[in-house]
């Protein structure tokens, strides 16, 4: 730091001292009562400027060790503008360490859901190679294409939930098209098992993404073909109260244990179900509330063993998520 910046910087105090004299030397000038003696003027102006050369130095040197310390944590601000920003940096060094360890802890979920993927992937495939060696079974040849398909579209909206704000439009969306839709993909898996579908849709029609919503219900209606057994039923309802309308896709299977059930939503969770059940990559209902969440919807499940389990997805009346799209881009 060189002393002629340092003096710009100290300007305020030598103008605070030069005013401080010369309104004190004006005072006793306009004494009436008392005389005006030059050499005591000059006297006590050479007084002043050593006191304020010493003091310059004093503040120099000061500067110079906190600028030569200002990595040190022991280090002591100069003023308080000194302590704020100080204070501001160490807060602003928090922010950049916490958004450092939510970034690392993003690339290892991407890290883990990939090697995940990866050894669910090799089953269907390996099954296929299997087949080619074998008689074909055109159902059984159906089955594998429709894991594969189900854990390549998993991946891919996965890829695509931090960057979802850039890929989705808020329309009316019928709800009754979008739960045949999703029946219809796997309908082969319905008459397979034999499960019967009941559906009690009245029109009704909530604000989404109708290409989002599609995924959200195609997992719930998937976990639900998943754990329900031959000759099961699964129930689609959909309904309107006071507050908000509601998608209710209701099964007979086997139910979700009551210790397993506050983390069914949990990222890369598989609970006893999916450990004895059948192979999951517990990623399917993950997707579905994030996704939900970030369209403001909101699923919610009720469950118990050798009960079955419903899943409700929630359409609040009063959120607007096209509004709060606008907001968030002004």
């Amino acid at each position: 730091m060189s002393f002629w910046r340092f003096l710009k910087y100290e300007r305020p105090y030598f103008l605070l001292y030069g005013v401080a004299f010369l309104l004190t030397a004006a005072i006793f000038a306009t004494d009436p009562q008392s005389s005006w003696h030059w050499p005591t003027f000059f006297y006590a102006l050479v007084l002043v400027l050593l006191w304020l050369a010493a003091f310059a130095a004093y503040r120099y040197t000061r500067n110079l060790q906190a600028v030569r310390q200002m990595r040190s944590e022991n280090a002591e601000p100069l003023s308080l503008e000194a302590e704020a920003y100080r204070d501001t940096l160490e807060e602003s060094g928090i922010a950049h360490i916490r958004s450092l360890n939510e970034v690392h802890a993003r690339q290892k979920e991407y890290y883990d859901f990939i090697i995940s993927w990866f050894h669910e992937i090799k089953t269907p495939i390996s099954v296929l190679r299997l087949m080619q060696q074998t008689e074909v079974d055109p159902q059984s040849l159906n089955e594998e294409l429709s894991r594969i398909e189900h854990f390549v579209d998993q991946a891919l909206y996965y890829a695509k939930l931090d960057s979802f704000n850039q890929d989705y439009e808020i329309v009316n969306c019928d709800l009754e098209p979008l739960v045949k839709d999703v029946i219809k993909a796997h309908s082969k898996v319905f008459i397979s098992k034999r499960i019967r579908v009941q559906l009690e849709l009245p029109y009704t029609v909530v604000q989404s993404d109708s290409k989002w919503l599609l995924f959200i219900i195609n997992q719930i209606i998937t976990n639900s073909l998943q754990y329900t057994g031959e000759y099961g039923v699964i129930t689609v309802q959909a309904a309107a109260v006071s507050e908000e309308k509601v998608l209710i896709l209701r099964d007979n299977g086997i139910g979700i244990d009551a210790k397993d059930l506050p983390r069914i939503f949990n990222r890369g969770f598989t609970g006893m179900n999916g450990r004895t059940h059948a192979k999951s990559t517990g990623m399917g209902l993950y997707l579905a509330q994030e996704l939900s969440k970030k369209l403001g919807h909101y699923i919610t499940c009720e469950s118990a063993p050798g009960e079955g389990t419903t899943f409700t997805i929630h359409f609040p009346k009063h959120h607007d998520p096209y509004l709060d799209t606008l907001q968030r881009r002004e």
